[in-house]
């Protein structure tokens, strides 16, 4: 999600091992392992309107031919930090602080409500 900084998914049962190997692949070189799993929520949005969603209160341009399938970074959606993963042509992983979990879904909640029915 940047030059210097990698965010790595996995499943909360193969966390310990993880880190354990990744350390142990990473000796001898400058590095820090940190386990923040209970820092933040992910939420899927699949679709149609996926795209549209997040575009309504995010600044990056999500259409595909810019921002195309497996690709990650870090924005914001109005005022919450997120990190956007497209893993489809309409579906995307938000990765959000908990703190800010209820905000990001009630806003969706709210920009939803201008979608046609």
């Amino acid at each position: 999600i940047g030059p210097d900084e990698h965010l790595f998914i996995v499943a909360e049962s193969e966390v310990t091992t993880f880190l354990a190997e990744l350390d142990s692949a990473l000796a001898g070189l400058p590095h820090s392992l940190v386990d923040v799993s209970h820092r933040q929520v992910s939420l899927e949005l699949r679709g149609a309107n996926a795209e549209w969603l997040l575009g309504a209160v995010c600044p990056l341009p999500l259409d595909v031919e810019v921002f195309p399938v497996d690709a990650c970074t870090r924005t914001v959606f109005a005022k919450a930090e997120i990190v956007v993963w497209r893993t489809g042509l309409d579906a995307f992983r938000v990765e959000v602080a908990r703190s800010y979990c209820r905000y990001v879904v009630d806003l969706l909640g709210e920009v939803a409500r201008e979608l046609p029915a």
